[in-house]
């Protein structure tokens, strides 16, 4: 029986959300607090965490943060009624599987809860490397790698650069990578690439200076992983 653990202020909406996940086969931790949710991870090693963003001690991105650095490896969705896209694009960033909106339907929470778990469980297999070039991505970890350089990347970053990294010196359209990646999620705009090409960007920045392949922007194209002449696989 997966566990998922509930980060939300309004004791209302907790109970709610506690019930009818219960109802659905979970078992339920609860929190109000960054605190008490970062302890409740921490010591019930929950499978999901479903996350408010305004808390009284702090914020739910700190909770998301401080998990994804820790290692979490599970599934986070954030929960909210902050509904601008820059919202929605900072919870992802920071290493959220997805961002739902407040007011929100149950089963639609429900569906993309067990989704995620599915895509969790289906990942966890022995370490996936995709090579390109001298660009190295551990899909399981998410650390890509280029010579004595290595970065981070959050589950959306990875999954980014992965697609990049399959046709390699061939241009993505925006159309293309949102389609795949961020559709299914409702109330985002194509501009949600372009935020996330940025932060690639940033991070890959020490892996040009090691040789290895940039991401450039092909005007009326997309974005493409140049790798300027180098063998690839994948």
């Amino acid at each position: 029986m997966t566990r998922v653990l509930i980060v939300e202020d309004d004791a209302d909406i907790r109970s709610m959300l506690a019930r009818g996940l219960e109802a659905e086969g979970f078992s339920v931790g609860m929190a109000g607090r960054v605190e008490d949710a970062l302890s409740a991870a921490r010591d019930d090693a929950p499978g999901a965490v479903v996350l408010d963003i305004t808390l009284p001690d702090g914020s739910g991105h700190d909770v998301c943060r401080s998990l994804r650095e820790g290692g979490y490896p599970g599934p986070i969705l954030f929960l909210s009624a902050r509904d601008e896209i820059r919202d929605r694009a900072e919870g992802l960033a920071l290493g959220a599987d997805d961002y739902i909106v407040k007011p929100f339907v149950f089963d639609e929470l429900v569906a993309r809860l067990r989704t995620h778990l599915l895509r969790r469980s289906e990942s966890e297999e022995p370490r996936t490397l995709v090579t390109a070039g001298k660009l190295n991505l551990d899909l399981n970890t998410r650390l890509a790698s280029c010579g004595e350089a290595s970065a981070r990347l959050t589950p959306r970053e990875a999954e980014l650069l992965a697609m990049l990294m399959s046709e390699p010196n061939k241009p993505v359209s925006r159309a293309d990578i949102f389609e795949k990646l961020w559709a299914s999620q409702g109330g985002l705009s194509l501009n949600v690439v372009d935020v996330y090409v940025g932060y690639l960007r940033s991070k890959m920045a020490d892996f040009v200076r090691h040789g290895g392949p940039i991401l450039t922007t092909v005007r009326g194209r997309g974005f493409m992983l140049d790798l300027r002449g180098q063998d690839f696989r994948h």
